[in-house]
């Protein structure tokens, strides 16, 4: 077994709306990105993994998605393995090329995600596409259940009149009847959530791949159309496309690449979610712990991180899960300016999914370029300041009243 395994090399586009490109336009931007970034001979990749979560339901390329993507890119004859894993799939398809290497089998290998998510021309269809990453047999009657209480909360707060027209991903109902209980139960404020999304706002505004590169302050985001209160638009991720990939390398072949700048995989963790009544922990919790544990380090050790951000409340409540902050305490640890760049612990330089972007089977790629980048010291006006430990995590789908799936990477600066 390989004891260490690296990242050599990292490209994305930048995440956006594309009317006029497809999957394979979008993966071939990100591929010359990532030869930009490395020197690598495409004979020499070994096997890849692919990950997409809505192409087929999209315009029926079900089945052999990365097969049809990078064959004209030159990169064939390989294994080629397709991942779906809802919005974590970017981040599954890292893993299990991380184990191949880690486990000896190969020496080099590709991740690759891509998404085309915006179709104007049919909003409706765009967005019941979001219904698949949940169990779709029994969410229907739950969302309307959440819809309801949310316009109830507005009318409390004095918010209704402010909805966004035009629909919704079903996951912000999901997201805002989390971001509720959490409300009830700690005293967290609609104001520590627009903290957050100006803050990812005030970084996105330094990344050049971001879909958002506006500065918003914090009533900008508290004045913004309501999407599910008390999220408002500029608290929720954008619908939009790209692509990301990485390319994985183990210890015996990375002296064959002498001007990569790599950054050592430390962690590398992947578990599913759980029922009520499962008995199971919570599966941030318990996979927080699983990663730590296999890079020998805890939360403290992280210098950045990028976390699953689909809205400020998501990057809010994992910020508690991955114990940087107590438990009901991440309102007031994002107020205290902890999380920005030049804080305690910045999270989501990027952007975030907030800002960024969040082409779903592209995303969890996409946090792992921006951890590369901030390690190798190359993130530009929002380098964190001696980084030398990252942690990206990348949820998927939702089952019961958590994520579906989740993986969780650790980094380190070489």
């Amino acid at each position: 077994m390989d004891e260490n395994v690296y990242i050599i090399g990292v490209g994305m586009t930048r995440f956006g709306k594309y009317p006029d490109l497809g999957i394979k336009q979008l993966t071939a931007g990100a591929m010359d990105a990532l030869f930009k970034d490395v020197r690598v001979e495409k004979k020499e990749i070994q096997a890849a993994w692919f990950s997409n979560s809505g192409w087929g339901m999209n315009t029926g390329q079900h089945c052999i998605r990365g097969q049809v993507a990078l064959a004209p890119l030159g990169i064939q004859g390989i294994p080629i393995v397709n991942v779906e894993n809802a919005c974590a799939g970017g981040s599954t398809a890292l893993r299990e090329a991380w184990m191949s290497v880690k486990a000896g089998l190969y020496d080099l290998v590709l991740a690759v995600g891509a998404e085309k998510v915006w179709f104007p021309q049919d909003k409706q269809k765009m967005f019941e596409g979001f219904i698949s990453g949940t169990d779709v047999e029994f969410i229907r009657p739950i969302i309307d259940a959440f819809q309801a209480d949310a316009r109830r909360k507005a009318a409390e707060a004095g918010a209704l009149g402010k909805e966004k027209e035009g629909g919704h991903s079903a996951f912000m109902d999901i997201y805002a009847m989390g971001a509720r209980m959490h409300m009830e139960k700690y005293g967290t404020t609609q104001r520590q959530l627009a903290v957050i999304a100006a803050k990812n706002h005030r970084h996105g505004s330094m990344n050049p791949l971001a879909q958002y590169q506006v500065e918003m302050t914090v009533e900008d985001v508290l004045q913004d159309i309501t999407v599910a209160y008390p999220l408002t638009r500029s608290m929720c991720a954008p619908v939009g496309d790209g692509a990301a990939c990485a390319l994985i390398c183990s210890e015996r072949a990375l002296k064959k690449f002498p001007e990569a700048r790599p950054v050592r995989i430390i962690a590398s963790v992947l578990a599913s979610g759980s029922l009520p009544d499962s008995g199971l922990e919570n599966i941030g919790r318990r996979l927080a712990r699983e990663a730590y544990e296999m890079a020998g380090l805890g939360p403290e050790d992280v210098d950045v991180a990028e976390v699953h951000d689909a809205t400020a409340f998501g990057e809010l409540m994992q910020t508690e899960e991955l114990g940087f902050c107590p438990e009901g305490e991440g309102g007031p640890f994002a107020e205290s300016g902890a999380t920005t760049i030049g804080g305690k612990l910045p999270i989501n330089t990027s952007g975030g999914l907030e800002c960024r972007g969040h082409p779903i089977g592209a995303s969890g790629l996409a946090m792992i370029h921006e951890l590369v980048i901030q390690l190798r010291g190359e993130a530009g006006p929002r380098q964190v300041e001696g980084a030398r430990v990252g942690l990206c995590e990348n949820g998927g789908g939702f089952i019961g009243m958590g994520e579906a799936a989740m993986a969780i990477h650790i980094l380190e600066r070489v």
